[in-house]
């Protein structure tokens, strides 16, 4: 058993140990990348799957339900058999209310590229990690707000929020990994 060992007019831990057991700096640094990948990785598909909406909804309600009828009006079956009945008559009589969703892909896409670039140096860019938690809180209440007035189940809020921390994990390791590393090689860290 190590004991860990604080000098006493030293505010932070050792160098090498604030990165818990056994973590350098070059892996901890390594670990911020990796979880700036699983953002990109997540913001992007979230984009390029907005353009198959209609395949990949219908898609789930065959999957999961088949032909069966909504057992009740309130069902999230009965909500997307409507929403897939709503684009497609949104896309015969008015595509260009469509638009919207190219925009919505091309947000994701771009916040995509926005976190790759960060990849490259995070430790200089780590106000745009912190960004992205700022958005990742910001998502429930967006939806707590606008599910409501739109009519949308009480349920589809979990089912947007469910994006806040799916995002919000991997970008929070990622801050912590790029805080210690910063805090390390910071002048009188040793």
């Amino acid at each position: 058993m190590q004991i860990l060992h604080i000098h006493p007019r030293r505010r932070s831990w050792p160098a090498g140990e604030r990165y818990g057991v056994g973590m350098s700096a070059t892996r901890s640094l390594s670990r911020a990348r990796l979880m700036l990948c699983v953002v990109v990785a997540g913001l992007f598909l979230s984009g390029v799957t907005i353009w198959p909406m209609e395949w990949e909804l219908s898609t789930l309600v065959a999957l999961v339900w088949g032909d069966a009828a909504p057992t009740s009006p309130d069902s999230i079956h009965a909500f997307l058999l409507d929403v897939l009945a709503s684009w497609r008559r949104a896309e015969a009589e008015a595509p260009f209310l469509l638009y919207g969703f190219d925009w919505l892909a091309f947000a994701h896409i771009m916040l995509a590229v926005l976190f790759a670039m960060v990849i490259k140096d995070p430790i200089r860019n780590v106000m745009v990690v912190r960004f992205g938690l700022l958005c990742c809180v910001c998502v429930p209440v967006l939806a707590g707000v606008f599910i409501p007035i739109r009519g949308l189940p009480p349920l589809w809020f979990l089912v947007d929020s469910a994006f806040a921390p799916a995002c919000a994990l991997p970008l929070w390791i990622c801050l912590r990994d790029l805080q210690a590393r910063s805090d390390a090689s910071s002048p009188g860290s040793s």
